[in-house]
Parts: structure tokens; sequence; C-alpha cells
């Protein structure tokens, strides 16, 4: 089934986390799935961050000639940055033995996307306005690596994704308030009228 590339699903606050997060219910093996299982979806996902990740991307368009040919490199990229920044999140710091082979996928993905360029023959001028979408998911998840960035990242409680916290204060807690952040309300506020209720059928 195609998916509806949303404002929602770029949540993330960058290419990289936004790319980590399709992987849907990450983490519990009973309703996981992932939305790259289909190579199709990367060049969906790709015109739809051309415009979510305008700024991201300095207004380049994300180029994906052949999704075929570079899905096990975007699927290496988007698992090693996911593993790498999750782990991060949990433990404070990055971690050691994950660092390899993130900077390995990124830097496949950064030869693959430069390959690409040369292979199709884009001019200089073209360059400026197109990117391949491996190099950039590259670039976005190297982008992270700076303390100041990855102790901003954080684990939705409701969804488990991963987001950047832009906030002042470095105290946001869902990766949307419009989705996640009502859907915890509401189950709170179902709880609590099933404790009431509970207690009045006592």
């Amino acid at each position: 089934m195609a998916v509806s590339w949303t404002r929602h699903r770029f949540s993330g606050g960058t290419l990289a986390l936004d790319a980590a997060n399709t992987v849907v219910y990450r983490g519990d093996p009973m309703r996981t799935f992932d939305r790259f299982d289909n190579p199709g979806e990367i060049a969906s996902f790709a015109a739809a961050a051309t415009g979510f990740r305008a700024a991201e991307l300095a207004h380049r368009q994300l180029a994906v000639p052949d999704p075929r040919a570079i899905h096990a490199t975007v699927l290496t990229i988007r698992e090693a940055t996911d593993r790498l920044f999750r782990g991060a999140v949990s433990s404070g710091a990055l971690e050691a033995a994950a660092l390899p082979p993130f900077l390995r996928a990124c830097a496949d993905g950064i030869e693959g996307g430069a390959r690409e360029t040369h292979s199709r023959g884009v001019s200089a001028n073209s360059a400026k306005e197109l990117i391949a979408f491996e190099a950039a998911l590259a670039a976005s998840a190297l982008a992270l690596l700076p303390e100041q960035n990855y102790r901003r990242i954080r684990i939705c409680p409701n969804c488990n994704w991963l987001f950047l916290d832009r906030s002042r204060n470095a105290s946001r807690l869902w990766c949307d308030m419009a989705v996640c952040g009502n859907r915890q309300k509401a189950r709170r506020h179902y709880r609590r009228s099933k404790g009431l209720k509970e207690v009045y059928d006592a």
C-alpha cells in the first residue's frame, strides 16, 4: 500500500531522523513494519522531503533515479543512524562500537551519490540544484555527530520515533504534539475515566 508522506512523517527534525522513523513501531516485534520495504517508497519519501526539508537541503531537490539501486545503501545508513543515536539517547554518549559501521555507511552513501552524479553527467549548475538521496541522507546523519546536536535527540514516548528537540529549554516531549501528544492525553483521560467508573462500580 502506498504511503501518504504527510508532514507528521517528517517530525524527526532532520532528514536522517525522518528516515530512521520509516521503521514504524521499532522495537515492537508484534507491530513493527518498514515503510521502505518497497524501494519505490524511497522515491516518494524523497519527493516529499524535498519540500519538508528544504532548508536543510539548501533548497536542492533530492534525486532518486533508481530506488532499487540505492535500496541497500539507504537501509544501511538508516539502521546505522538509528542504532548510534538511539543508543546515545539511552546512554548519554555515542557508543564507540556503533561509530565505525555508521561512518562506513555514510561514506558509502556519499561515494554512491558522487558516482551517480558522475555517471549521469550532471553539470555543475545542475549539481547546485540536485543532490543524490543517499548522499543527502549521509550528510544529514553526519551533521548529528557534534555533542550539541546528538544531546538534543529524544525518543518519543508514544511512537518510539527519534526527533531533534530544538526547543529553547530542551524540554520537548513528543515528536509531534498534534499527533502523539494528543493521543497520550486521550489515553490518560480514558484511564482516569475508567478509574472513576471502577470506584463507582465498587
